[in-house]
């Protein structure tokens, strides 16, 4: 039986409304900070799609005032559930914008966990978002990794793994942080951590991308990364992202 369910966020964002629109309600705009590959068709009604590990989901579009909301619901899926977004653009005085987000929609059976997971993960992308508007606006990402590891119960193996990857092994990891991101098969980057929040996630960037390394729902391990530089070939930047995992979580 379906479960209904909303997620409510606020974040004040570095950046102007437009440069908030363009980051939410253009495909090239949402790839560079969300997940996947994606097409907005630029109206009420238009229908959107988000390609990702083999999968394409669909979505139609029921707000469009450009600058000030935008909003899309996803198509129901057999057993009734789906997933709807909306966004409340608000401009400040310097420059800034407030950006109000809900989540709702119908859940199944496993909702209390499914739930739970989509708080820290709104949360969460929320916060890459503001990280992509303060350093990349108005760049596009080249290619993204979202790369699936095994699943890890144990969170502080998670982290100390993560910790040794970014050269700050036996460190807690705070913002702030200098880091190496060392992974065999690409050349080493140096970077800074914008955000972290143990057990559940942390975000890093460098001169030329957004990385995040996620421990996730059921204990799933995740790490994604948007390259702004196209100077790797964006298959073997997925099959590094997946040997390291693979290796690193055996």
């Amino acid at each position: 039986m379906p479960h209904e369910f909303e997620v409510r966020e606020e974040i004040v964002l570095d950046a102007t409304p437009e440069q908030v629109w363009e980051a939410i309600a253009t495909g090239p705009g949402v790839d560079s900070w969300f997940m996947g590959r994606n097409e907005i068709e630029p109206r009420e009604g238009g229908r959107t799609s988000q390609e990702m590990m083999g999968f394409t989901s669909y979505a139609t579009v029921t707000a469009w005032e450009p600058g000030k909301k935008y909003a899309i619901r996803s198509d129901d899926n057999p057993d009734g559930t789906f997933m709807a977004f909306e966004y409340l653009i608000e401009g400040r005085d310097g420059g800034s914008t407030v950006l109000r987000f809900v989540h709702n929609g119908f859940l199944g059976d496993d909702w209390e966990a499914e739930y739970d997971a989509l708080k820290v993960g709104d949360r969460m992308y929320l916060r890459k978002l503001a990280l992509y508007l303060r350093h990349f606006a108005g760049r596009h990402s080249a290619h993204n990794v979202f790369a699936v590891g095994p699943r890890v119960p144990d969170a502080d193996r998670v982290w100390e793994v993560f910790g040794d990857a970014l050269g700050l092994s036996g460190k807690k990891i705070d913002e702030g942080d200098p880091v190496r991101l060392s992974i065999e098969g690409l050349p080493p980057v140096e970077g800074v951590v914008e955000f972290a929040r143990y057990p559940s996630f942390l975000g890093f960037r460098s001169g030329d991308g957004i990385y995040m390394l996620i421990h996730g729902h059921e204990g799933s391990v995740v790490a994604e990364q948007h390259d702004f530089s196209g100077s790797v070939a964006g298959e073997r930047l997925d099959e590094a992202w997946q040997s390291w995992l693979s290796r690193s979580f055996a």
